[in-house]
């Protein structure tokens, strides 16, 4: 059973940092790619980051760029996203996700759609 579990989330102050962490298990495919998601109240689900697990390349949204940073770890099949620089508009239930690869052409994309297994979600909360 693919299983896909974030941890991190918390309540900081504006200008602090964060470090999620998304655990995966169950993966049965070889080639995939870890998203993040965040979905604030009243605003649908935002791609943040995204990275393969083949190479470690990483793909990151605008409102990400210079301030958020994707990982992982190979041996904990564990993938993080370090948030710094936090802002009020950052706060939302922040998602991972998987994204199964198949072929050889590969292109990160941040769409809902595009990916197939969900975590359950961890809140951030930033305060002003």
């Amino acid at each position: 059973e693919v299983q896909l579990v974030e941890s991190g989330g918390g309540l900081v102050q504006a200008g602090g940092s964060l470090r999620l962490s998304c655990a995966t298990s169950g993966f049965t495919f070889d080639s995939y790619a870890i998203g993040w998601f965040r979905q604030a109240p009243g605003k649908g689900r935002e791609g943040v980051s995204c990275i393969r697990n083949s190479d470690g390349s990483t793909y990151y949204a605008d409102s990400a760029k210079g301030r958020f940073t994707i990982s992982s770890d190979n041996a904990k099949n564990t993938v993080y996203l370090q948030m710094n620089s936090l802002q009020p508009e950052d706060t939302a239930v922040y998602y991972c996700a998987a994204r199964v690869l198949t072929g050889n052409y590969y292109y990160p994309v941040l769409t809902r759609y595009e990916y197939d297994f969900w975590g359950q979600g961890t809140q951030v909360t930033v305060s002003s």
